[in-house]
């Protein structure tokens, strides 16, 4: 397990030796989010990082648990000296304090009601030679298990002709996830993990290698929540784990029925945010 250090903060070396001037903003937004986990002491098992190419473009896709993970995932490609631009809901750009952030950081907006504009941006950044992040099931899984996915990242994959990184993060939900309290609690274990890239075959159907992403990126889960360090504390910490490991979070199928109810507007009420609630939900748009 790593734990970020004050010496990782201030590395010199952190982003290689002639990073881009560009990139200024977003190198200092990586050195305090290091802060941050050192202050916390989340302690890291960061795998595969070596996938992650040195130079070219490349789609990242991972599961999401909890609303830090693209910061989590982040790491991942920190030791190749390549900075990630994720993909978000274009309201997080709308935002009066995330907003100038998010476009200093070249992250890409999504207005889902013009999805075209946000796909075009993404392979242009692709044929650039970035690197780009993607939650390909959209939002938060309540159910702690991979959801079915979106096609855009297997598309952006064939149209730029670059590989698909699978990955998948684990542990950052008992902080922060959709349907329980932030809980600001230290030492909190966390994996990341980068598997072996996919390469879109010839004449490959979106489908087929969704269907590929899919099944890579569920068996990374299985990988990561196997050899997670922690268990629940007792039978009421167990809601952090999937019913199929004996957790007491919904089943994917109550989990689906949940998010369609909400998207409808039938969800529960909001009850009155505490403060820490308003800033932790600027990450709840992504």
């Amino acid at each position: 397990m790593y734990t970020a250090s004050w010496r990782d903060v201030v590395r010199t070396d952190l982003f290689g030796a002639s990073p881009d001037r560009r990139d200024r903003p977003y190198r200092l937004i990586i050195r305090l989010c290091l802060v941050v986990f050192h202050l916390f002491r989340f302690r890291f098992d960061v795998r595969g990082a070596q996938h992650v190419p040195a130079t070219g473009g490349a789609v990242i896709c991972s599961n999401h648990v909890s609303f830090f993970d693209f910061t989590f995932l982040g790491l991942g490609a920190i030791s190749q000296h390549r900075l990630v631009r994720f993909m978000a809901k274009s309201a997080v750009f709308d935002h009066w304090f995330a907003g100038p952030f998010m476009r200093a950081m070249r992250h890409i907006p999504v207005d889902r009601r013009a999805g075209a504009a946000a796909f075009d941006a993404a392979v242009r950044a692709l044929k650039d030679g970035e690197v780009v992040g993607v939650f390909p099931e959209a939002t938060i899984s309540r159910s702690f298990t991979v959801k079915d996915l979106k096609a855009g990242a297997a598309r952006m994959s064939i149209e730029a002709g670059v590989p698909i990184i699978p990955a998948a993060v684990w542990g950052g939900h008992r902080v922060a996830t959709k349907g329980h309290k932030v809980e600001l609690r230290r030492g909190v274990p966390v994996m990341v993990i980068l598997g072996e890239p996919i390469v879109p075959e010839p004449g490959e159907k979106v489908q087929q290698l969704l269907r590929r992403t899919r099944a890579a990126m569920g068996a990374l889960l299985d990988e990561a929540q196997r050899d997670y360090p922690d268990q629940p504390a007792g039978p009421e910490d167990r809601w952090w784990l999937p019913v199929h490991l004996g957790g007491t979070a919904p089943t994917p199928e109550e989990a689906l029925v949940a998010d369609a109810a909400r998207a409808a507007g039938h969800g529960p009420k909001a009850r009155k945010k505490s403060p820490l609630q308003r800033i932790t939900g600027i990450l709840r748009r992504r």
